[in-house]
């Protein structure tokens, strides 16, 4: 079955960058789209972004306040999150997504997407 693993997490200060990465392997993978989504302690979880696979459409939160750039690489199976000025609260567990086929789906709810990573955690300084 396909699997998703993100790497990249890490401590990062306050005002600094991030870049995530997330593979896909294991199986058959041809998405909608992926996703990142990202979850605190105690807190719900929130989209972040989305990028379309073969149009490259892409999507964001509203709440990164345009910080945030997603991108795929439909070669390596891939897609890319890269954040900057970080906050204090942009601290959670971020987590890649994929539907579990090309139809059209909402990107923004996380209950139409199939496959999760194992999640990787970014902390950000205070």
């Amino acid at each position: 079955q396909v699997q998703l693993l993100e790497t990249g997490g890490g401590w990062v200060q306050t005002g600094g960058s991030v870049r995530l990465s997330c593979t896909a392997s294991g199986g058959t993978f041809d998405p909608y789209a992926m996703a990142w989504f990202r979850q605190a302690p105690g807190k719900e979880r929130e989209f972040v972004a989305a990028v379309s696979w073969y149009a490259g459409n892409t999507y964001y939160g509203d709440f990164f306040e345009d910080r945030a750039t997603i991108s795929r690489d439909k070669a390596k199976n891939s897609a890319y999150l890269q954040m900057n000025k970080l906050k204090p609260e942009d601290t959670a567990t971020y987590y890649c997504a994929a539907p579990t086929g090309p139809g059209l789906i909402a990107v923004r709810f996380d209950g139409h997407y199939g496959y999760w990573g194992q999640g990787t955690q970014v902390t950000v300084s205070s």
